[in-house]
């Protein structure tokens, strides 16, 4: 119903209306961009060995309703790809959403990824640009083990991770300042609210604070609503399946729900 109603209402899929000629280009060109990029079937065909793998692993899970401790499960790599790791159209927005930010700011990205799962978005991230940093943070050590061995297949070496609770991880990042942070991690109210108040204040200028699964639940629309309202925040974008956040001054305080 949720879906429905983004549908019925949004209206922005073209850049109309927006003032700003750097959100212009995102909107018009880069959330409108159908062209495959050379690293897209690559990336596309470790998610289907991660689709068929019935591995099973030990998985430590710190996510909603966890203990601090996290709780060990037995699932399979498959059942972990189908039902955690990000459709295709997203990672392949962040891959040009990256490599837009890239071109823009004609330096090497800081990128900072909660929720690694199978490392396949982390990928995508990656894959823009050799010279960016992208930082990926993973819970369960098993699960960061299968995402390694994706990286070192498709050959990106510009991926660093830590490993543990996030909620202790997440506090001893020592960036100063960060391009694009991406939220998947653990799907709460709180968590949300957490991780996004520690990264607004080092997203810089023309960065995005992008977060999945905006309206996976009551409690996530809730903390949607109030970050898109944040005073730090200008400008935000909602796409149903994730949310973009800017903190640009130079943005008017707007928000767009965006058909892609």
């Amino acid at each position: 119903m949720t879906y429905v109603r983004h549908l019925l209402t949004a209206w922005n899929t073209t850049g109309e209306g927006i003032h700003s000629p750097y959100l212009f280009h995102i909107v018009r060109f880069i959330m409108r961009d159908r062209n495959s990029f050379y690293c897209f079937s690559d990336i596309e065909r470790q998610r289907g060995r991660l689709l068929h793998c019935e591995d099973v692993l030990d998985v430590v899970d710190f996510g909603s309703g966890g203990s601090p401790e996290g709780k060990h499960v037995a699932r399979k790599v498959c059942d972990i790809a189908a039902n955690h790791l990000e459709r295709s159209e997203v990672g392949q927005l962040l891959f040009r959403l990256v490599n837009y930010m890239g071109q823009h700011e004609h330096r090497p990205l800081e990128i900072i990824e909660l929720g690694t799962s199978l490392g396949v978005t982390t990928a995508y991230l990656a894959a823009a640009n050799s010279t960016n940093r992208v930082t990926t943070y993973e819970g369960s050590e098993t699960v960061l083990a299968i995402a390694q061995g994706i990286w070192r297949a498709l050959k990106l070496e510009n991926i660093v991770w830590q490993q543990g609770n996030i909620d202790d991880t997440l506090f001893l990042c020592a960036r100063e300042k960060i391009d694009i942070a991406y939220i998947d991690a653990n799907h709460t109210y709180e968590a949300t609210k957490r991780y996004a108040e520690f990264l607004l204040p080092k997203i810089t200028a023309n960065g995005m604070l992008i977060i999945d699964d905006i309206h996976h639940s009551a409690e996530m629309e809730r903390a949607w609503n109030e970050l898109k309202e944040d005073v730090r925040v200008t400008t935000s974008m909602d796409l149903y399946h994730i949310g973009i956040l800017f903190v640009s001054p130079c943005f008017l305080k707007r928000h767009y729900r965006i058909r892609i």
